[in-house]
């Protein structure tokens, strides 16, 4: 399978994450691990630039520790005052269309911690970019206490039902170790993409 390798190109990886604690204390101590693991490989960290939650936790401990966060924020939330205010670079725009797209053009990968919505809608959204070819980066989930088990799950059923691809299916890496998802998003290999409709000519 043709595709792309990262392991010499990963300067920052675009994390997604809730900008809530969570009832489980397993997900802030998730959220200070990768961010420390990601500092301890000098990869930098784009995310969504909220004070909040677990992007607080992975901001703060990212800088706590010289490593570099940017932030990108729409102009409606950050008029709400929860944008973080001491990042290495904050990112202002206008809407969420083009917060995403900012996010994936800063980022080498992604990595989704728990979250809600938003969180879901960001991921796949990326996941469906590289399903197309519209880029060539790698996705992954930090399955912590098996969060995402049901999504993955979910996947292999739409696999198993032909509405997703095996090399497709692939893309998407998961672990709930910190360093060994990163590893696994290092060695990952994204299909390329030539034609992905088959439309008749």
């Amino acid at each position: 399978m043709s595709g792309l390798d990262f392991e010499m190109s990963m300067k920052r990886i675009c994390v997604f994450c809730g900008s809530s604690f969570g009832r489980n204390s397993e997900f802030a101590a998730a959220a200070t691990a990768i961010a420390a693991h990601l500092v301890t490989a000098n990869i930098g960290i784009v995310y969504g630039g909220s004070n909040r939650g677990l992007m607080g936790i992975v901001a703060d401990t990212a800088l706590g520790r010289g490593g570099e966060v940017i932030g990108v924020r729409p102009e409606a939330l950050v008029d709400k005052e929860i944008a973080h205010r001491g990042l290495s670079d904050l990112r202002v725009v206008k809407s969420m269309h083009e917060r995403k797209a900012l996010m994936s053009d800063l980022a080498d990968a992604f990595i989704a911690l728990p979250g809600g919505y938003g969180t879901l809608d960001e991921f796949c959204e990326v996941l469906t970019w590289s399903q197309l070819g519209l880029q060539e980066k790698p996705c992954g989930l930090l399955n912590v206490q098996g969060y995402y088990d049901s999504l993955l799950r979910m996947f292999d059923r739409a696999h198993k039902e032909g509405f997703v691809k095996s090399e497709h299916r692939e893309m998407v890496v998961s672990d709930e170790d910190p360093a060994k998802l990163v590893g696994a998003l290092r060695n990952a290999r994204v299909p390329t993409v030539k034609k992905w409709l088959d439309i008749p000519t």
